[in-house]
Formats: C-alpha cells, structure tokens, sequence
C-alpha cells in the first residue's frame, strides 16, 4: 500500500500557502497525504488562511487531517516533510529592505544587494530554528526550504547546519522557463531539458532543448535579444501582468542578455548590471512591497475570508502558484526516488569545475530519496566566475556577520555588493539598517 504523507507548511500564514494547498490537493493521485499542518509564529494571520484552507480540504478530500498550530511541537511531531517558506519581519519589514537604500540611491530589492543582506540576517535565524524543531520532533523528515533570500539562507544552513535533511530552492528559474516554453510553443516547461548555472536569482541558462533533442536556443536567443521574456501572447495583447514592477523585469531582461549573446540570463541580473537603472526607475515611495500589499496580499487575505465567510470554496478565485508546483515534485522525488531533474542550490564541490567548492551554487540536479546529485555543468567562462566569486563573498561574508555578531563583516559584505558604489555609502545603509532591525537581527559589535 502507498504511504501517505505528513506535510507541515513553515509559514502558513503566507499568501503563497493556498496554492501549495491547492497543488497538494491536484496531486494526491500522485502524492497521497495523510495530514496537513501549518505552522506560524503569527497566530492571527495564519488563522485567515487556515480557515479557508480548512474549507477547502474538506471539501475537495475530507480524509486529510487539518491543524494550524503555533505550538513547534504539535506542527512537528510525526511529519515526513517541512515544507518552508517564513518571512520574518513580514512585508512591513521588506519595505524598509527596499525604501532605505533608496535613501542613498542605492537600489532597494528584497533579495538583492543591502536588502537582500537585511532580509538575510533575519532569515538566518528563523529558518535554523524551524530545522531544529523538524530535527528534534520528525528527525526523519525533509526539509524543503524556499525561504528568501535563499542563497544566503543555503549557505547558513549548510554552514551551521551540515548534516541536515534540508534543500534549498527557488521558484524564479520556473517562472521564466515557463514564459520560455511558451516562446517557443510548448505547453509546458518540462517538456524542456536544461543546462544552468550560478548562484541564486544569480545565473545563466547555457543550453536548452526539447525531448527530442531539438536546440531550442537560438529561437530564445532571437526572442529574448528584442523582447526579453515578454511572451507573444503578452506582446499581441499588450498585457504584461497586472503589477508593473514584473512587466518591466522581463522586458528588461533582454539588455542583461546582450552582455553574453549565447546564454539566457536570470532576470535579478539586471539589479547588478543596470543598478542606476533600476534606482532611477524606483519609487522610493512606493516599492515593489507596496505593490505586493496592495495586490498579492489584500487579494488572497480577502479570498480566504470570503471562502470563510460563505463557508465553502466552490467558486474560489485561489490559484496554484508556479512555486508551489516546483515543491510538490521536488517532494515526490524524495519519496518515490524518481531521480527528476530539478535545478537546485546547493554546494559546489566540483559541479562547476573552476569555481570555489564550497560555494553554494544553483545547477541542474537529480533528486532522489538519499538527497540530492548534482550534475557537472563544466567550466565556466571568465566573465561569469569573476561576477560569481564576488557574489558569493557577498553571501559568505553576511553569514560570517550574522554567527560572529560582527558590524565589521557585514559592513564589508554591503561595500562588497555591486549594487553599492563605495563604502561610505554601504556604512551609512548599514547604519540605517541595523536601527530598522533591531527586533531581529543579533546585536553587532
């Protein structure tokens, strides 16, 4: 008989958790669940969306047992996977990631440069505590961590944490391959096979084909050198999303492809190629946070009440996200070995052969239920390994901050990120920054 799974959703009080909900549900032909559980520090905030996600199980597969918990015992006792996604701080908190580089025209990007870092340092912590408590009450479970920024929460929990049952991910890179796979008319991004390589919302797609062996790169290549990743479809009907911060990314995605003609870039490039673009094109009264709260937030917080007011989901506007698609197989191949082919973060040691082996870096990997192999993508050329040593200094240095409490370091990692033009500036960020968080991050000295 087929094992049914345990899952606890880290961060239920997300907006992203109804569509991990909604695909656990599509899949359970595929994935048989036994329980569900959320988990949230934010007991009022998790209990919107658990409501509607209570409505939602019952009626769609009634045998799944449902809880929300703030108590770690209770979410993670008797669980086979951890499924995480926490945000500490929440959105008020990643406004002030974006808004106080602005202050110095420096930009402001929930992953990149000083707020990224800021977002880092309070990440780090919550991420290790909800791995111990999953390593303390389930040490048979799996960790599967999407929690931002996540290249520098994949080189804490390695670091801090090298023996644990964890794997980092990131949704971005199944975003653009589906925006891809529709270019070049097919119906889904799995029908593609990928060659990648980097570091997290850092890299560079170097060869991409069909299953039939087909080189689908030079029709990308054409593609995106004049229109970025805006698909036909958005170009014939001159609808690009309804939040302008996105629209903008992918067209802009063409101008970070032209640096290196033969490869496709990952959009967050463009924070560190076409900084003083990206200032000049910000409002630093109104972010990409403000967009979130105004359209991601007030539309699913507003849904789920709904859903628990009429008390049933029958005609929910709730969606399934890319992301949660990407942790749905990623969790399947762990369970069932089925060695899928899945880009993941995760130490070097020889996957790119001329880059530091203890990097943390983002390649194609087959995924089974010993964990992860990643594959070997070769040398890389000298334009992107210079990009990427720096970069991952970056990441290296805010973890050597955040476990030695050290103002020194993490004033060097913000003067080291490109987006910052001198230290002078990176200390007055910093400065600011850690007055902004000073619930959260350790106290430096």
């Amino acid at each position: 008989m087929t094992k049914k799974h345990s899952i606890v959703i880290a961060g239920g009080g997300s907006t992203f958790t109804p569509g991990i909900v909604l695909m656990l549900l599509d899949n359970l032909d595929k994935f048989p669940i036994r329980s569900i559980k959320f988990y949230d520090n934010d007991e009022e905030r998790q209990q919107q969306i658990a409501d509607a996600a209570k409505i939602i199980i019952e009626e769609n597969a009634p045998e799944i047992d449902f809880l929300a918990t703030t108590d770690p015992k209770e979410a993670f006792t008797d669980i086979d996977f951890v499924m995480a996604h926490i945000r500490v701080g929440k959105y008020a908190m990643r406004e002030k990631d974006e808004k106080i580089p602005l202050k110095y025209d420096v930009i402001g990007q929930e992953t990149c440069g000083p707020g990224g870092i800021a977002y880092g340092m309070r990440s780090i912590g919550g991420v290790l505590e909800i791995l111990d408590y999953m390593e303390e009450y389930s040490p048979d479970a799996w960790m599967l961590n999407y929690s931002n920024p996540a290249a520098i929460v994949a080189e804490a929990t390695t670091r801090l944490r090298p023996d644990s049952k964890i794997i980092n991910i990131c949704d971005m890179p199944i975003g653009i391959e589906e925006k891809m796979a529709e270019i070049v008319g097919l119906d889904d991004r799995k029908e593609m096979d990928v060659k990648y390589f980097g570091l997290n919302h850092f890299g560079w797609w170097t060869d991409i084909r069909d299953k039939k062996g087909h080189d689908l790169m030079p029709e990308l290549i054409a593609w995106v050198k004049e229109h970025g990743y805006v698909t036909p479809k958005e170009l014939e009907n001159g609808q690009e999303g309804e939040e302008a911060s996105w629209a903008y990314t992918f067209r802009k995605a063409r101008e970070v492809q032209w640096l290196d003609p033969n490869t496709l870039p990952n959009t967050y490039l463009k924070y560190y190629f076409y900084t003083q673009d990206e200032v000049e094109h910000s409002n630093p009264e109104h972010t990409r946070a403000n967009e979130v709260m105004e359209h991601r937030e007030k539309n699913v917080f507003s849904e789920c009440n709904r859903i628990a007011e009429l008390g049933t989901a029958a005609d929910s506007k709730l969606e399934v996200d890319d992301h949660a698609s990407f942790i749905v197989d990623l969790a399947r191949a762990i369970a069932y070995n089925t060695k899928e082919r899945m880009l993941l973060i995760v130490k070097n040691n020889g996957a790119i052969t001329n880059f530091d082996s203890t990097a943390m870096v983002e390649v194609p990997s087959l995924v089974g239920s010993n964990g992860v192999e990643p594959l070997c993508q070769g040398e890389i050329p000298r334009f992107q390994k210079g990009l990427m040593e720096q970069q991952v200094a970056v990441e290296k240095l805010v973890v050597d901050a955040w476990e030695e409490k050290s103002y020194q370091k993490l004033w060097q990692a913000i003067t080291m990120s490109k987006t910052v033009p001198n230290a002078r500036v990176a200390k007055l960020i910093l400065d600011d920054l850690i007055e902004a968080n000073k619930e959260f991050w350790p106290e430096l000295s």
